[in-house]
């Protein structure tokens, strides 16, 4: 395993690979870096490593709007399909934790269980777990940090402020209340 930290706009950003894939992505303080992280090989010179720099710095230039880059993060097969669903979240757009837990399948109690896992992403912002608001449109968790969620949708063209709310994203997946006329 290599690791390789580098400056970007939002401060310090480890990443972490194997030979072949990248498998964390993490800023300073988050609970879900692994624990033998400052024991891993230097990989600045690893090319993985170079690419997913390369991308990430393309990134936040604006440059680059979706990840190409071969990924592995270590999760459970619940965690994985959450996983899954972030990487299919466009750049620019956002989704709810309900919204991820209608397409999923699973019952309407679950999207708690579906924010745990968003928020053990351990690859950040290449599986954009920045795109997911609470219900009502506000910016919730973000294991960076939610200046850093709120920059990120900034960069991505939404006018996202700490305490603030966006517009709820629509999605028919996600059930809806009808009244009966009276």
């Amino acid at each position: 395993m290599y690791r390789h930290t580098f400056r970007c706009p939002l401060g310090d950003l480890l990443l972490i690979a194997t030979d072949t894939h990248l498998t964390g992505a993490f800023f300073p303080g988050q609970k879900t870096i692994p624990a033998h992280a400052g024991r891993m090989h230097d990989g600045a010179d690893v090319p993985i490593v170079r690419e997913a720099r390369a991308q990430f710095v393309a990134y936040f230039a604006g440059r680059l709007r979706a990840f190409d880059l071969p990924m592995a993060p270590e999760g459970t097969p619940f965690q994985q399909a959450v996983w899954r669903q972030l990487c299919d979240i466009a750049f620019g757009d956002r989704t709810t934790y309900g919204q991820i837990t209608a397409r999923l399948g699973v019952p309407r109690e679950h999207a708690r269980a579906v924010g745990t896992a968003v928020g053990r992403n351990p690859i950040s912002i290449a599986i954009p777990c920045h795109r997911v608001v609470g219900a009502d449109g506000a910016l919730t968790g973000y294991a960076g940090g939610l200046p850093r969620k709120a920059a990120l949708l900034r960069l991505e063209g939404h006018p996202a402020q700490v305490g603030e709310r966006l517009p709820v994203p629509a999605d028919a997946r996600q059930g809806a209340l009808a009244f009966a006329p009276a």
